[in-house]
């Protein structure tokens, strides 16, 4: 069947409810046929206007709390780049025919982000829809009874609203101490020795989708050596961030001790048995030798690091992958592999929220990282890994947690 070109201008004028488009600034960029009959504003009364200059709070009522409601709900889409159902509003309108005169209005409106190629909010669907008169019949109905009936919805109204809100503050307080945690658990940024790395972490997009992904880089004993890891928890928040903290710290000082990945991985597999909500988790360890330039790797259930060579060649590493860490049974030794580089390689560490999509075969995901490596090998450790997270994380953000490490060897 032939396509069939459509006209998402026409479509958004013919939409049967009332919708405004309004800039981050909060000023409206367009509105369709349908908001104009509602407002009694026409097109050029509206476009190019900010939201609340059309439409200011009544003077006249110092009660009037619908700007001020609804600026919340404004920002607050643009802060989190999620949509925000607002409950029922009074938003009194001044009557275009007689300034200075104020119409009674309810209103339900709902704020919806167009997210633009960074990920956020371009635009806002302002869309609302009246009800006063619905809220008039109810109050001409049984003898004054409908007016208790009014009172009560926009009560309950208020109510949900502030309710919200508190959910919405304490959800955010955790998030910040979740965050906070994990920065102080997480090595920060450093080189390691004289050679260049860049280490990222991107937590999911939500609420509470923080601090299940780990990475760590030691340096080594004995010889021009480094350790370079990544990790992932099953599951988000302060749980998790308390088992990635012992998980990674485990990891670290038994690298540095450890003859090679495999035997500190066995170690932190033992380790792992005995922590309660480290099921299910991954990791793998890579032990760099510059003086030998190779690279010797285990990986316990977690994705492949890539060596990027200097000729664009693309390595995974995936000749030593064995089950999660607390899956392995506790006699049976973890594999180890090796490979070789040569000085200017660039070895990538990374976590699934990069490469993984809901229905979408992981290769995918895989074949979408080695092509962006090897288009950008010429980059910098820093800019080589800022262009990685642009190019493979939706614009909207990932659903889950991503740790990124790239290694100029």
């Amino acid at each position: 069947m032939a396509e069939t070109s459509i006209d998402y201008a026409a479509v958004y004028q013919a939409l049967p409810g009332m919708v405004a488009l309004l800039t981050p600034e909060l000023v409206f960029a367009d509105v369709n046929e349908a908001y104009v009959r509602g407002t009694g504003r026409s097109r050029g009364e509206l476009v190019g206007r900010h939201l609340f200059d059309a439409f200011p709070d009544n003077p006249d009522d110092p009660s009037s709390t619908g700007a001020r409601n609804l600026r919340a709900s404004l920002l607050r889409v643009l802060s989190t780049g999620e949509r925000d159902t607002m409950p029922l509003q009074r938003y009194d309108v001044e009557n275009p025919e007689r300034p200075g005169e104020w119409e009674q209005r309810f209103w339900s409106p709902v704020n919806t982000p167009v997210l633009g190629p960074d990920g956020k909010p371009g635009l806002i669907v302002h869309r609302v829809e009246e009800v006063t008169e619905l809220v008039r019949a109810r109050g001409r109905t049984d003898d004054g009874r409908g007016r208790v009936l009014e009172a009560e919805l926009y009560s309950r109204a208020r109510e949900l609203q502030e309710l919200n809100n508190r959910l919405r503050q304490a959800h955010a307080r955790e998030r910040e101490v979740a965050l906070a945690l994990q920065k102080a658990m997480l090595p920060a940024r450093r080189q390691v020795g004289h050679h260049r790395a860049a280490v990222r972490y991107r937590p999911a997009v939500g609420a509470l989708n923080v601090c299940g992904d780990w990475y760590d880089l030691v340096d080594l004993v004995g010889g021009h050596r480094i350790g370079v890891s990544v990790g992932d928890v099953v599951g988000h928040g302060l749980e998790a961030a308390g088992v990635m903290g012992q998980l990674r710290s485990a990891l670290s000082a038994a690298s540095r001790v450890a003859d090679g990945p495999a035997q500190a991985l066995n170690v932190v597999g033992r380790y792992a048995h005995v922590v309660d909500g480290a099921e299910s988790a991954t990791a793998v360890t890579t032990f760099i030798d510059f003086d030998r330039h190779t690279v010797t790797y285990s990986s316990a259930g977690h994705p492949p690091p890539v060596l990027l060579h200097g000729d664009g060649r693309v390595e995974f590493l995936d000749r030593a992958t064995d089950p999660p860490l607390d899956a392995q049974p506790d006699p049976t030794p973890r594999s180890e592999a090796a490979t070789s580089f040569t000085p200017g390689a660039t070895l990538v560490l990374y976590t699934d929220g990069l490469i993984e999509r809901r229905r979408e075969d992981i290769d995918t995901g895989l074949l979408r990282l080695a092509e962006s490596l090897r288009r950008h090998r010429t980059q910098d450790p820093e800019t080589l890994a800022d262009i990685v997270l642009l190019e493979l994380l939706p614009p909207g953000g990932a659903t889950d947690d991503t740790a990124l490490v790239v290694v100029r060897l």
